[in-house]
């Protein structure tokens, strides 16, 4: 089975067509006749009937970069997985039609922002500013536009399941049988968890004990459904299989229509078919059994993995593709991966992202190599970039990746090497990838030659180019305005304007498309990874101590969000050691990542230790050291 696409698909004929149709449903929110013209809302909030949703979120596209490849060693003859960090809606929009069979989301709860901020980045601070800026209905209409992405998403086969709490689940409920249909309702599942420590009463209404799960067919009837069972409780054994065989096993005598009578085997049996409310599963943290203490990484809303396996075993087939565009801690994609399920996440936040490649990696070593084969899966990063990966890249790979980011189309190289693309007629030259390189005098000289041999120039008088590059040399600058001054005295003149990458004018093509529900100021931005630095004090009896206290922050205005250690790194990949990828001390809404480890190694000896640390922005530093062992 292929995943979605990593490639820039746009399944519109036009950017502003509206490709995905609204269910028609007039006899159901039709107003009864005698009420007169009564206005009925049945259309989603925040739809407008000639742009969509894009009216509120204009389309954007960009180009998804790729950090890491994970190779997990199983060779594998699938294509990779994919975890992406950025914003899903505009995610979800670069991805094809009719390509996901299954999605589940865990989308914030509408219980208030304070409770959502989880990982620290300011990518999630800004997200969670725009869902509660407007109260319920800002939060309903930015839910919306997501939604209607993940219709478009899914196959005619496919299913999606929404998680969410008693703050907003049947206003979701209603807009989802505006965008899905009313019809294509599967369930409204309950999940009774039960209630950590027995629960507490909280003021003048009983103990929160469920969450709602909203399960929505793209097409009722088409959907994939496997019956899954849960066990019988003992007193149902007791009083149903009452009966003992020769050979000791239990069994009840069932008589059908006909008189004939047959017996039905305890161990023969599936169990208790499936209902809508699920109170088998409990919350991860509920109880501190040690199944589940394996699976906790310090995310506070992370769900039990046998709540996910339920979910995925029911609604997909092995080879199926499963999304989850809030991936959170990751259990989605630990689950699918397990399940052998080709997955597609992402989240908001580049901890979050960080978080769950871990868990993924560790997931694949726990399994090992003599098990089924597990996909690599890739590392991406949408909207907001590395600069210093960009700058590792060959020459051409760059050059495409900016002429997409600016909006240009790339050209063949037999068209000349000093024109690199063109965008709104404007030819376009771009730099060498090394973020200390600098455009000369000589490089404007011949951009400008080329621009002159162009058909355009000849022909249609256009005498503009762009040059785009991380920086240019004063030289440069004073090339370019020499062309420009021969404008009045010369017809030989080219105007060039120079563009740093990442600055404004750069980025203006996006900004500009920024609305009062959608603020893409912080998009096509490109970030630096902090400077790491660790010390460390070793303590005998195997001990030692570390500090990465002194860790540099680059990027304007960031401080670190989290940091992850590898007690035991090989040199190649770095893998998380468990307990160390998501650390947080302090209390409510205070926390703070824990920059200090103390770790007892197995023995004395020279050991490798490597750590990786995020920022709010979105940088991710490494550092790796060999140390003594005593």
């Amino acid at each position: 089975m292929t995943l979605p696409a990593r490639a820039n698909v746009d399944p519109d004929p036009q950017d502003g067509d509206i490709y995905e149709p609204l269910p028609q449903q007039e006899q159901f929110y039709r107003a009864p006749a005698r009420f007169g013209s009564i206005p009925v809302e049945a259309e989603p909030k925040g739809w407008d009937r000639r742009e969509g949703f894009r009216k509120l979120y204009p389309r954007i596209d960009l180009p998804t970069q790729i950090i890491e490849r994970v190779a997990l060693g199983h060779n594998s003859p699938h294509q990779p997985n994919r975890l992406i960090w950025g914003d899903n809606l505009h995610i979800m929009r670069q991805l094809p039609t009719n390509s996901i069979d299954l999605i589940y989301i865990d989308p914030p709860f509408f219980s208030g922002r304070q409770y959502n901020v989880i990982w620290g980045d300011s990518n999630e601070l800004r997200s969670f500013n725009d869902i509660w800026e407007s109260g319920l209905d800002g939060y309903l209409i930015w839910l919306n536009a997501r939604l209607y992405e993940m219709k478009r998403l899914l196959k005619p086969t496919g299913s999606i399941y929404v998680h969410c709490d008693w703050h907003a689940s049947h206003y979701i409920k209603v807009e989802m049988d505006k965008i899905f249909g009313n019809e294509n309702l599967v369930s409204e599942i309950i999940w009774a968890y039960g209630t950590a420590s027995g629960g507490r009463a909280s003021g003048k209404k009983p103990v929160k004990g469920h969450d709602t799960i909203l399960f929505y067919a793209k097409a009722y009837g088409q959907h994939t459904y496997n019956r899954q069972y849960t066990d019988y409780t003992e007193k149902y054994i007791r009083e149903r299989f009452s009966y003992t065989d020769d050979d000791g096993r239990r069994y009840q005598p069932r008589k059908r229509p006909n008189g004939v009578v047959t017996r039905q085997y305890l161990d023969e049996s599936p169990g208790v078919p499936l209902s809508s409310v699920w109170s088998d599963i409990t919350q991860l943290y509920a109880y501190h059994l040690v199944k589940r203490k394996q699976e906790e990484i310090g995310y506070p809303t992370q769900k039990p993995e046998a709540l996910l396996e339920r979910i995925i075993k029911a609604s997909s087939n092995e080879g199926d593709v499963v999304a989850d565009f809030f991936v959170g801690g990751g259990t989605t994609a630990a689950v699918a991966q397990r399940l052998n399920r080709p997955f597609i996440v992402s989240d908001q936040s580049r901890v979050a992202v960080s978080v769950t490649a871990e868990r993924l990696k560790q997931a694949a070593v726990t399994r090992g190599v003599a098990d089924v084969p597990i996909p690599d899966f890739t590392v991406e990063q949408w909207g907001i970039y590395d600069a210093k990966e960009l700058a590792a890249m060959p020459a051409d790979p760059f050059r495409r990746f900016v002429l997409q980011s600016y909006g240009a189309t790339r050209i063949a190289a037999a068209e000349g090497p000093d024109i690199h693309g063109w965008r709104n007629q404007l030819p376009i030259w771009v730099g060498a990838p090394a973020l200390d390189f600098q455009a000369t005098a000589a490089e404007v000289r011949a951009f400008a030659n080329a621009i002159r041999r162009t058909d355009q120039y000849r022909q249609a008088n256009l005498r503009d180019g762009v040059m785009l590059a991380w920086g240019f040399r004063p030289d440069a600058r004073a090339a370019a305005d020499q062309l420009r001054e021969q404008e009045s005295i010369d017809v030989n003149f080219v105007r060039l304007k120079q563009v740093r990458i990442g600055d404004a004018d750069f980025r203006e093509h996006i900004i500009g498309r920024s609305t009062d529900k959608a603020d893409y100021g912080e998009f096509l931005t490109f970030i630096q990874p902090p400077e790491v630095n660790v010390g460390w004090r070793v303590l005998g009896g195997g001990s030692v101590a570390f500090d990465a206290g002194d860790t540099a922050v680059i990027n304007l205005g960031a401080e670190i969000v989290n940091v992850q250690w590898d007690f035991a790194y090989d040199g190649r990949r770095f893998n998380a050691t468990p307990g160390y990828s998501f650390q947080r001390e302090g209390s409510g809404g205070k926390k703070k990542p824990v920059m200090t480890a103390t770790h007892r190694f197995a023995g004395p000896g020279r050991r490798r230790v490597a750590c990786r640390v995020q920022d709010s922005r979105g940088g991710e530093g490494f550092w790796a050291g060999e140390l003594e062992v005593k």
